[in-house]
């Protein structure tokens, strides 16, 4: 029996993103998907950034997380905006969440988009939200089978980077704030 596809299921959100990026386009904004597992670094690239291109490029980003505003927060006290999106239980960003917060920032003022996904390596990279690139972190301390077991997440991104914080030299290792943790 032959099964006919009438149309991808994904076929609206794909819609929703390519408006999203045209309004992206429109203001000149480059706009980054940030995706990886939870605690793999997505928020600390982030913060490093900002403080690599302070000055030099207008930075803003939408935080995705299940419940909380911990990684707005920390975002805003560095002085960029952020808008936050809870999701409620949902493992991914889709476009129809990315175009309400974009409609909260203040895209004049914004060169660069980082869109921090919710920890996952499954459902994320399925929806499009409108972004020029994908990128994914992966974590050394995870497991070098990611690529792998979530082929999926790896092949849809542009780029692949590789934290290696347990090769940190240990000169460079703050003891007492591991300690205090």
């Amino acid at each position: 029996m032959e099964i006919k596809v009438l149309k991808n299921i994904l076929g609206a959100n794909d819609q929703l993103a390519e408006g999203n990026r045209s309004l992206l386009d429109s203001r000149g904004i480059f706009a980054v998907n940030l995706m990886s597992s939870p605690g793999s670094g997505k928020t600390s690239l982030i913060l490093q950034t900002i403080k690599g291109l302070k000055g030099k490029v207008r930075i803003g980003v939408i935080e995705g997380d299940i419940s909380s505003s911990i990684d707005a927060e920390r975002i805003n006290r560095e002085g960029v905006v952020a808008v936050q999106i809870n999701t409620g239980g949902e493992c991914h960003l889709d476009a129809s969440m990315v175009s309400h917060a974009l409609g909260s920032m203040p895209l004049q003022e914004i060169d660069l988009l980082f869109i921090e996904n919710v920890g996952n390596l499954v459902c994320t990279a399925e929806f499009t939200l409108g972004e020029h690139v994908n990128v994914v972190i992966s974590s050394i301390p995870e497991g070098d089978d990611k690529p792998f077991k979530y082929p999926l997440m790896f092949t849809r991104s542009e780029a692949v980077i590789v934290n290696k914080v347990d090769m940190l030299p240990l000169s460079d290792f703050n003891m007492a704030a591991f300690q205090q943790a």
